[in-house]
């Protein structure tokens, strides 16, 4: 099979994922199982699959593949799907991880994306940050709140990414978007770049270093709104990673930026829902005084408590989104307590609602 013709069958089919890989067959992730279909790939016809991926992509150099071992780029099949890829080289032959990426935005409403979330796309100024595990849709409820801002205000929104996902067209807004290795060399220059293009929404795809987390922190205090994300989870445990991601002579001084700035950290995660397919479970921290009081004086592992009992500030644990899931007949009570944070706590509240 070609690749188009692979990425043709992994469309049809609803795949979010095309895993290639020396030694197997093709395998497409639908609803989070990977099923395997055809004929075992070998190394020479993945090496031609690779090539093909490059040409696709507007005859891409493969230098980087071959000094480094991996690449990431995008590309878009006309009248098919965008896709992302990631290029590797694993026991010494090539291998692709490619992300299905639709043509249209997301949906939010179809997606189940709550108003909590969303209200973050009305902040003019600050720091927001979207955080889970790599696949739990984070890209996904960035493209919802950039085509939000886009869709209902009148600014200049710029956008670093790695690669770039979903395409905005100009509508109320003007956006710009940088992709990184092709338009910039890092999301650190980018950003320091980005302050001199009269921006009023940054995105940030990750922030993935200390660097770039000074320099998003810095814009955000400068007047600018900006959004990133972060492998974590949870509230606490995001503003703990940022401020040990800095040596101890810093820290205070970042945490007392962050405290400034921080306008909202939600966290998502993706869970099985009864009809098959995913849904996304949210924890939202909005900030308040008290928030920034124990952010500023190293109190972060007392956010969940805010967060649990602050539903009035527009607030909700990942426990707490977890249950009105399994209330609302979304998700069964397994996978409910297959993702919580206190299971304790979601098996008391799981028997009260039985």
């Amino acid at each position: 099979m070609t690749l188009v013709e692979i990425l043709t069958h992994a469309v049809e089919r609803g795949a979010s994922d095309i895993l290639l890989i020396p030694g197997l067959p093709a395998a497409y992730k639908i609803s989070g199982v990977i099923t395997r279909e055809g004929d075992r790939l070998l190394p020479d016809a993945l090496e031609n699959l690779v090539r093909e991926a490059y040409a696709l992509s507007g005859n891409r150099s493969m230098d980087r593949l071959e000094r480094t071992g991996d690449d990431d780029f995008s590309f878009a099949v006309p009248h098919l799907s965008r896709f992302r890829v990631n290029a590797l080289r694993q026991r010494g032959s090539l291998g692709l991880v490619i992300r299905v990426v639709s043509f249209a935005l997301p949906d939010r409403t179809v997606l189940g994306i709550p108003d909590s979330v969303m209200s973050f796309a009305s902040c003019s100024r600050g720091l927001v940050l979207f955080t889970g595990p790599a696949g739990s849709g984070k890209t996904t409820t960035l493209a919802c709140i950039v085509d939000a801002i886009n869709s209902t205000r009148n600014l200049h929104v710029i956008t670093i990414e790695d690669p770039i996902e979903y395409l905005h067209h100009h509508k109320m807004s003007v956006v710009t978007q940088r992709e990184l290795a092709t338009d910039t060399t890092s999301y650190d220059a980018a950003l320091r770049a980005a302050l001199r293009e009269a921006p009023d929404v940054i995105l940030v795809g990750e922030m993935r270093d200390a660097e770039t987390i000074k320099a998003a922190v810095t814009a955000a205090e400068t007047g600018h709104l900006v959004i990133s994300t972060l492998h974590t989870l949870g509230a606490s445990n995001t503003i703990d990673r940022i401020v040990d991601s800095f040596p101890p002579e810093q820290q205070q001084q970042i945490r007392t930026q962050l405290a400034l700035v921080i306008e909202g950290v939600v966290s998502q995660q993706l869970v099985p829902a009864k009809d098959g397919s995913l849904i996304p479970a949210f924890e939202v921290m909005t900030v308040t005084p008290a928030v920034r009081n124990m952010i500023r004086e190293s109190k972060a592992h007392q956010l969940d408590n805010v967060i649990s009992s602050s539903a009035a500030d527009g607030m909700i644990s990942m426990d707490q989104s977890l249950l009105q899931l399994v209330k609302a007949g979304r998700i069964g009570a397994d996978a409910a307590l297959g993702h919580c944070v206190n299971s304790e706590w979601l098996r008391k509240r799981l028997a009260l609602n039985s």
